[in-house]
């Protein structure tokens, strides 16, 4: 007669999930036990909001659900910022927390709060087992629920007595589903390529639905065919290399300026896979024309007109979509037009390359980007953090090849890319790994750096220390002029502190120590923090902010 534990174990087997992310814990014993003899991997980390960050990045990498375990209480509550981190990046999460025993219900025991109320919010679905046989059924419902239509997290509450509890008859599992591939039908197809070729100055917006929907090839075919102006953002990014001939690079202005010029001008923009949201500036007259016109394509009925008025609304898969309109004959030529966005964005990436000479110490951040630019092997996968710092890199340095460019999503969750960076290397073994972010970000989650050393995974963190929290300090500064609250942190040396959990690192100050530095890191196979002392200066993003508070 099986346990609670081993219809958990077994159910994981059949969905295909092989790796669990957890923190352990008194409600978790009996399954992390049956987990491991499953067979399946367990990654056991230092922070349960740093496991479910993991594991949010493990699903975006490998587009399909991840699992985490944490137990209850505290590391129920530690657990929601990954978990609504997760579902607001449309990530399909399953977050399972243990819970005390229902044989203590109703009273005041150790560790109970409404953990399944308090997850509902930040999930699509939110739910707890009453009885052992129910746990293959709830686990197998929670992957389809996540996993269907925009993805998203869910949450199980599972009791400890019901994974120590056994039963003769438990009920049968919801296997998964293929997602449906939704085609548009031929109107919309042909209604939208009348549109775009009709158009003067059209673009591309391709943002991570593209990923998700498996259509890396069917953005490539269309862009080849058509010469249509690209722009990427989100896991997008480097699904075609900011060096392709039709790629100008972020489609963020904050972070692009050149993508600000190109869409101020855009007189139809074909949306794919992204919502029109705050980083698209809600489609608004801060980024668009009036009259422009927007095609946009998603799978989630929902998101169409959200934000502005659509010239048409495709609702369906995005793969099946582009593969039927990338057309077998000529497209017209848009050469002018594709001429004055190269422009715009030499004329931006001259802006920036000239402050990257400034060699002087402390570093400015965009001459440590120009190094980097130069010094990271062609073939790394960044986990960016947020930050001043960090927004410079965003800026500087180009996305080249698929599912490298793993960022914190719609939560802006700094601190996340170190436990995200520790799912991007083991996602992909052998494989340079780099995580840029500062010194306030770091110390969020700063004890993961002991996993990064356990499980041996040599991963490049280079942190930009100018001793505070620095988007916060210039935006104060705007408001004040000088003076700043709550913003300013020791000049720390985090090297040390990597030396401390056995891994290795040094502090870099001048720009010609860069370089070695980088070179010295990725040869040591293991992990290593390079801490950059940097100046504080304002970054494109800081500057787009306090723009658009005027």
């Amino acid at each position: 007669m099986p346990t609670g534990a081993e219809l958990f174990a077994q159910s994981c087997v059949r969905l295909g999930i092989r790796d669990v992310f957890t923190l352990v814990g008194d409600h978790l014993n009996e399954v992390l036990i049956a987990i491991q003899q499953a067979g399946l991997r367990v990654v056991d980390m230092r922070h349960e909001s740093g496991v479910t960050h993991a594991a949010d990045a493990w699903a975006r990498l490998h587009r399909k659900p991840a699992l985490t375990l944490v137990t209850g209480g505290p590391g129920h509550t530690n657990s929601l910022t990954g978990i609504g981190t997760a579902n607001l990046a449309a990530s399909p999460l399953i977050a399972v927390s243990g819970s005390p025993s229902t044989a203590l219900s109703g009273r005041q025991v150790f560790q109970v709060v409404d953990q399944v109320t308090m997850a509902q919010p930040a999930t699509k679905w939110s739910a707890a087992a009453n009885n052992v046989a129910e746990i293959p059924y709830l686990l197998g419902k929670a992957y389809r629920v996540a996993d269907e239509g925009r993805k998203g997290a869910v949450h199980l509450t599972i009791p400890v007595n019901l994974f120590a509890g056994k039963t003769e008859t438990a009920l049968p599992m919801p296997e998964p589903l293929s997602a449906p591939l939704l085609p548009p039908s031929a109107a919309q197809v042909e209604q939208a390529l009348e549109t775009l070729k009709a158009a003067q100055r059209p673009v591309v917006i391709a943002g991570s639905g593209v990923w998700w929907a498996g259509a890396e090839q069917a953005l490539a075919d269309f862009i080849n065919q058509t010469q249509l102006p690209l722009f990427t953002v989100t896991f997008a990014r480097g699904i075609l290399p900011d060096t392709h001939p039709c790629v100008f690079g972020y489609a963020d202005p904050a972070i692009n300026k050149a993508a600000l010029a190109s869409l101020q001008e855009a007189d139809v923009v074909l949306v794919l896979g992204k919502r029109i949201d705050y980083r698209l500036a809600l489609g608004g007259p801060r980024l668009f024309q009036k009259d422009v016109k927007f095609i946009q394509v998603d799978i989630e009925p929902a998101e169409f007109g959200n934000a502005r008025p659509l010239q048409q609304a495709i609702c369906a898969d995005v793969r099946t979509t582009l593969a039927a309109m990338t057309p077998a004959t000529a497209w017209p030529s848009n050469e002018d037009w594709k001429a004055r966005l190269t422009a715009h964005r030499t004329e931006y990436q001259a802006g920036l390359t000239q402050l990257g000479q400034d060699n002087a110490a402390p570093l400015h951040p965009a001459s440590v980007f120009a190094t980097l630019r130069d010094a990271l092997p062609k073939d790394v996968l960044y986990s960016w953090d947020g930050g001043d710092f960090v927004h410079w890199g965003r800026a500087m340095l180009p996305a080249m090849q698929p599912g490298m460019w793993l960022r914190l999503g719609p939560m802006g969750t700094i601190g996340s890319a170190l436990p995200n960076c520790i799912a991007l290397q083991l996602a992909n073994p052998g494989k340079p790994v780099v995580m840029i972010t500062g010194d306030g970000s770091l110390g969020f989650y700063l004890a993961e750096l002991e996993t990064l050393v356990r499980y041996k995974l040599p991963v490049v963190i280079i942190v930009g220390n100018d001793g505070g929290w620095g988007l916060e300090r210039e935006l104060q500064r705007e408001l004040t002029g000088s003076t700043t609250v709550a913003c300013e942190l020791q000049h720390t040396r985090y090297d040390i502190i990597m030396k401390g959990f056995g891994g290795d690192g040094e502090t870099v100050e001048q720009l010609a120590d860069l370089g070695p530095a980088v070179q010295r890191a990725f040869s040591s196979g293991k992990p290593y923090l390079i801490n950059v002392i940097v100046r504080g200066s304002r970054s494109p993003f800081t500057q787009w902010q306090i723009a658009g508070k005027k």
